[in-house]
C-alpha cells in the first residue's frame, strides 16, 4: 500500500500546507482540507508517509464530529447548507481514487490563535511540569502523583498554534483571556472539558484510554462558536489500550509515539534532516493508527 506524501490540486488555491494538512480555498464560504500521510515528530515532518494514515485521521474526525454534533456545532456541512460535492471538487477519477478518503469538505470559519488542551492522565510535558513544579501550566496538582497517574479531574492547559517547525507553548487560562476575551475564553474552556469528557466515557466502553487531547475552534461570521480541525485523532491524542494501562511509567499507545520511543532510540539530535523510518517501523506505526480507529468505530 502506497503512502500520499503530498496531491497537488492545481485548479484551488492552496491557502496553507501545516505539517499534516494542505488547505485549499474553494470559495468564501467553504474549505477542501486534505489530510496526507505525512508524520511529523519533533515538530519536523519525517521524509516517508505512513500508509493510510491520513484516510484513518479523516474517518476518524468525521466519527467524532458526529458524535459530539448535539454539544457544539463543527466544520461540516450540514443537510440544508448549497454545498458542493467532493466529486465537483475532484472531477479527475484518478486523482479522487489517489486521494481516496484523505478530503474533507468544510465550513469556512476564523481559527481561534488557541489550541484547547485538556489532559486527564499526567503523561508528556505536563508530566515534566509536574516533576519540577508540582503543577502542570499552572494548575496545581496532589503531591506523589506517578507518570501516567490518571488526574482527580481533568485539567484544561491551553497552548498557543505555532508556526510549521516551531514549538507551541503552553499559556495560562488568564493568557487566553487576553487573547480571547473572557466570555470566549470560558466558553472555549468550558466545552473542551465537556467534550473530552464524553469522549474519554465513550472510548472507555471501546477499551481505550483518552490521556490527552487538543481541539480547535473557529468562529462563524455571526461569531459562534464552532470545532473545527482534526477531533480526537491518534495525531491530535494520547490513545492507550486500557487492558495494558500501569501507571508509572508510558503505557503503549495507538498514535506516534511509537515513532517518537523509536526516534529516540537511535539518539537524534531532532535537528533537520528527520532520519528515514525503517519499514518496520512505518508498517507497525500504520497497524496501530488502523486498531485506534477500529476499535473506536467498530
Amino acid at each position: 500500500m502506497m503512502g500520499l506524501y503530498a496531491a497537488k490540486i492545481d485548479h484551488l488555491p492552496l491557502l496553507g500546507q501545516g505539517k499534516v494538512r494542505d488547505i485549499y480555498a474553494v470559495d468564501d464560504q467553504w474549505l477542501l482540507i486534505l489530510t496526507s500521510d505525512r508524520l511529523s515528530a519533533f515538530d519536523l515532518v519525517l521524509p516517508q508517509p505512513i500508509p493510510g494514515k491520513g484516510e484513518v485521521l479523516t474517518r476518524v474526525t468525521r466519527f467524532w464530529l458526529a458524535r459530539t454534533a448535539h454539544l457544539i456545532p463543527n466544520q461540516l456541512p450540514r443537510p440544508d447548507d448549497q454545498a458542493p460535492t467532493l466529486e465537483a471538487l475532484l472531477p479527475e477519477p484518478e486523482q479522487r481514487a489517489r486521494i481516496g478518503e484523505r478530503a474533507m469538505l468544510v465550513r469556512r470559519l476564523r481559527p481561534l490563535p488557541v489550541e484547547a488542551v485538556v489532559r486527564g492522565y499526567l503523561i508528556g510535558s505536563g508530566w515534566k511540569d509536574y516533576q519540577q513544579q508540582g503543577a502542570v501550566c499552572g494548575i496545581a496538582l496532589p503531591p506523589g502523583l506517578v507518570q501516567a497517574a490518571r488526574l482527580p479531574e481533568p485539567i484544561y492547559t491551553p497552548a498557543t498554534k505555532a508556526e510549521a517547525g516551531a514549538h507551541d507553548e503552553n499559556i495560562s487560562f488568564e493568557q487566553t483571556q487576553e487573547l480571547l476575551g473572557r466570555e470566549l475564553a470560558a466558553k472555549v474552556r468550558d466545552i473542551s472539558l465537556r467534550l473530552y469528557q464524553e469522549a474519554a466515557a465513550y472510548a472507555a466502553t471501546r477499551g481505550i484510554i483518552i490521556a490527552d487531547t487538543k481541539f480547535e475552534f473557529g468562529l462563524d461570521d455571526q461569531d459562534r462558536l464552532h470545532l473545527i480541525d482534526e477531533v480526537l485523532t491518534p495525531d491530535s491524542s494520547r490513545f492507550w489500550p486500557a487492558d495494558a494501562y500501569q501507571p508509572g511509567g508510558s503505557p503503549p499507545s495507538f498514535d506516534k509515539q511509537f515513532v517518537r520511543d523509536y526516534l529516540e532510540s537511535i539518539h537524534w539530535d531532532k535537528r533537520p534532516p528527520a532520519p528515514e523510518l525503517p519499514a518496520e517501523i512505518i508498517t507497525q506505526t500504520a497497524a496501530k493508527y488502523a486498531e485506534a480507529e477500529r476499535r473506536l468505530t467498530a
